[in-house]
């Protein structure tokens, strides 16, 4: 959509949702540029919903080949092994998100994430990642944080059964509607490094134990140098040796735990989140 107002075939494509949200409201998001990092199960499912929500445009940047792994998390991928060869995943699930609403700009952006400039994000309201390191994820939400205008961040992280998102609108203004009027609002929200950083015993007791558990993961995957969920059950002493080592330098917690339950029948440590910290 170029113009300010919807015009007619798009005022019926999105009538349902117009009749939820309001047409400024789908004017707003026809106008919004997303980027995305990382086709993963979880990723695939939100750039579908977007796209046929009528987003204005979505990038996608994802290198990697099509692994077996991928066929069987992200239903964007075509089965047939002639689509796919010599296709990127951000390739072939461009293709398919296109079919979904031709209205939308769907596009591929090829490289690595991390050594692209500032000014490249600026060209987005939203940046999606998944599939990326710690060191990633702190460096691309310091990026869009330099930017003059404001850019939403969100990090996705999913292992099998268990997953986390984190989210920096940064300040964000909203209006809050009461019985005598409305009143404006603002939230300040921390940056990824800020509230990774923040020690676990000022944490809430309903904190789940799921949050220990992925910054152990991170950390363990950061110092052997190992790519997102490249591990495996042989890694176990060795990440709950550091798990171990992080408990004492942030607080005492209960050693009761349990690791060996999730790890029958499974040759990867994806559920490694729950086996670390949950007790029996």
């Amino acid at each position: 959509m170029n113009g300010e107002e919807l015009t007619e075939q798009e005022t019926a494509l999105y009538d349902r949702q117009i009749r939820v949200w309001g047409a400024d409201a789908q004017r707003r998001l026809s106008k919004s540029h997303i980027l995305v990092y990382g086709m993963k199960g979880t990723i695939a499912e939100f750039c579908k919903n977007i796209v046929l929500a009528g987003v204005g445009s979505l990038t996608l940047v994802d290198d990697r080949d099509v692994s077996e792994e991928a066929l069987s998390a992200n239903f964007l991928i075509p089965p047939d092994e002639s689509v796919c060869r010599g296709k990127t995943l951000a390739e072939l699930c461009c293709d398919s998100l296109r079919e979904f609403n031709p209205m939308v700009r769907v596009s591929v952006e090829k490289g690595d994430l991390a050594s692209l400039g500032a000014e490249f994000f600026d060209k987005f309201d939203v940046v999606v990642i998944s599939c990326c390191s710690l060191a990633t994820k702190k460096l691309i939400n310091e990026k869009c944080r330099k930017l003059s205008k404001r850019v939403s961040f969100y990090t996705v992280d999913c292992r099998d059964c268990c997953g986390e998102i984190f989210v920096d609108l940064q300040k964000y203004n909203y209006a809050k509607k009461k019985t005598d009027g409305t009143t404006e609002c603002e939230l300040q929200y921390p940056s990824f490094q800020e509230a990774i950083s923040v020690p676990w015993k000022s944490l809430r007791p309903k904190v789940s134990k799921l949050y220990f558990a992925m910054r152990v993961i991170e950390r363990f995957e950061e110092a052997e140098k190992r790519k997102p969920r490249e591990i495996s059950i042989e890694d176990l002493p060795a990440v709950l040796k550091l798990k171990k080592e992080l408990c004492e330098e942030q607080v005492r917690l209960q050693e009761s735990v349990s690791c060996v339950y999730l790890f029958e029948n499974r040759n990867q440590l994806q559920n490694l989140a729950i086996a670390i910290f949950f007790s029996h």
